[in-house]
């Protein structure tokens, strides 16, 4: 992890909450880590679909600062997610990218992958404040 990432990261207490941690937030695209744990779970033992969407909407925020040095420069308007394939433990990876960076609003796409394995797919506007 890069020290912009590790400095982006550490203002986020919802995300040290969940676990995510980020790999890369740079030049319009992030990488977010979580690993399952107890605490994610929803009824039926599988990945809570609001945490999978909390690490969807932190990638997605972490490419759109990213082209702020940074700085949390948007907020998310809307966002779809297909859910693809349920979690029950181990590791997962969300990669999100910039499609469209206007002056008033931002287009991002998110996938979240478990090993090969397309766990979700998702895809956001964002406000530029």
């Amino acid at each position: 992890m890069s020290d912009s990432a590790d400095e982006i990261g550490k203002s986020s207490a919802f995300g040290r909450l969940l676990g995510l941690q980020i790999v890369k937030a740079e030049a319009g695209e992030a990488i977010i880590a979580l690993s399952m744990h107890d605490g994610l779970r929803n009824l039926h033992g599988k990945l809570h679909g609001g945490a999978l969407f909390s690490l969807i909407d932190t990638a997605m925020g972490q490419a759109s600062h990213s082209l702020t040095d940074g700085e949390p420069s948007s907020v998310t308007l809307e966002c779809k997610v297909n859910y693809i394939r349920g979690v029950t433990e181990g590791d997962l990876s969300c990669r999100a990218w910039v499609i469209h960076a206007g002056r008033r609003t931002q287009v991002i796409e998110a996938e979240v992958h478990q090993h090969d394995k397309l766990v979700a797919k998702a895809q956001a506007t964002f406000a530029c404040l």
